[in-house]
């Protein structure tokens, strides 16, 4: 330290700590104290130590961040009865929540950035019985992307949390912050594209497939690399969005013998996935011979019975022709118009 930001600190110090009387000997305790405030001041003036406040506050005075990573209103004291019974013992919250000041706002003075659940319970025991338990909060001044990244931090060793919050506030932060570069976001985040991945595909996933499961919320990362090869067919996509749509009225009309477990959904899709890949595995492309000097195509089912007949007129069109008597059913001459689909029309 310089000469002169060793002055700065000695003033400051003075400021703080009365001069001892020059006739007095100072205890060996008071040097080390007026040391340790020396070295305290001096670290944060060097920017090396954050002084952030802390507060106990109103917690009807403090708002969730729009863009917090929990779903606040899937708390409940099931959820939460950890933490009731952890700040009941302790007679208060023993962890700050991290908030910024609002401005402009009559009715709140602080926005929660982490610390929503710890929020809900602090209010949930003012509502019941324990008026005197105060929402402990640490204030810091942070831009939203730093507000995220801190928002993360904290809760990403947090079990409470589940993939699909986390997820889904991933998937909103590569479009607000990073510009859809997810290479850039994983790199802040320090974590590898293949880890952030994984938590994008899960937080992609359709709205059929969540509501197949009864706590969508027991979904992990580590069944996505299960569930997301049955979406990439679109045959497939179909039969097993078809099979979570089933699930969830079932479950809503109170059948039984349905796949509860999230393990035991996924096995479900897989069998309707698997049905559907071997149907289309089933229609064959036989060719024909030519036959007044133009090309024809019959395209059979597994058994051998015709389905339709594709006869090439020119460069821009084929022409059909269907066989809806000769045995084939239905679904394999839809199977057979799509794969012909796929095959003649440009995308």
């Amino acid at each position: 330290m310089s000469s002169k930001n060793k002055s700065f600190m000695a003033d400051l110090v003075s400021v703080v700590e009365p001069a001892a009387d020059a006739n007095s000997r100072p205890s060996r305790l008071g040097v080390g104290v007026l040391s340790g405030r020396n070295n305290r001041l001096a670290e944060l003036a060097s920017g090396s130590v954050v002084n952030n406040p802390q507060e106990l506050v109103d917690p009807d005075r403090c708002r969730i961040w729009i863009r917090h990573n929990r779903d606040y209103a899937a708390l409940n004291e099931t959820r939460c009865s950890d933490l009731i019974e952890s700040i009941l013992a302790q007679g208060k919250q023993e962890v700050p929540a991290i908030v910024r000041r609002v401005h402009n706002d009559p009715n709140y003075d602080y926005e929660v950035i982490c610390g929503a659940r710890r929020h809900w319970c602090v209010k949930w025991l003012r509502a019941n019985n324990h008026p005197e338990i105060r929402y402990l909060v640490e204030i810091r001044d942070l831009t939203d992307e730093q507000a995220f990244r801190v928002s993360d931090l904290e809760n990403r060793a947090r079990e409470d949390l589940s993939d699909i919050e986390r997820a889904r506030d991933y998937l909103q932060a590569l479009g607000l912050y990073y510009n859809g570069r997810q290479k850039d976001m994983a790199k802040r985040l320090n974590q590898s594209e293949a880890w952030l991945s994984r938590y994008l595909d899960l937080a992609r996933l359709p709205t059929d497939i969540l509501g197949s499961f009864a706590d969508p919320f027991e979904l992990k990362i580590s069944h996505i690399g299960a569930i997301k090869p049955l979406l990439k067919e679109d045959d497939c996509r179909a039969a097993v969005l078809s099979e979570a749509r089933r699930i969830r009225e079932g479950r809503r009309m109170g059948e039984e013998d349905l796949p509860a477990t999230v393990p035991d959904i996924i096995r479900a899709f897989g069998v309707v996935a698997n049905k559907e890949a071997e149907a289309r595995k089933k229609t064959a492309l036989v060719k024909a011979p030519k036959k007044s000097g133009s090309d024809q195509i019959v395209l059979r089912n597994g058994s051998g019975v015709p389905l339709l007949r594709i006869e090439g007129k020119d460069r821009k069109s084929i022409s059909l022709t269907l066989f809806p008597k000769d045995g084939g059913s239905k679904e394999e001459v839809e199977t057979a118009l799509r794969d012909l689909l796929d095959r003649y029309w440009e995308d």
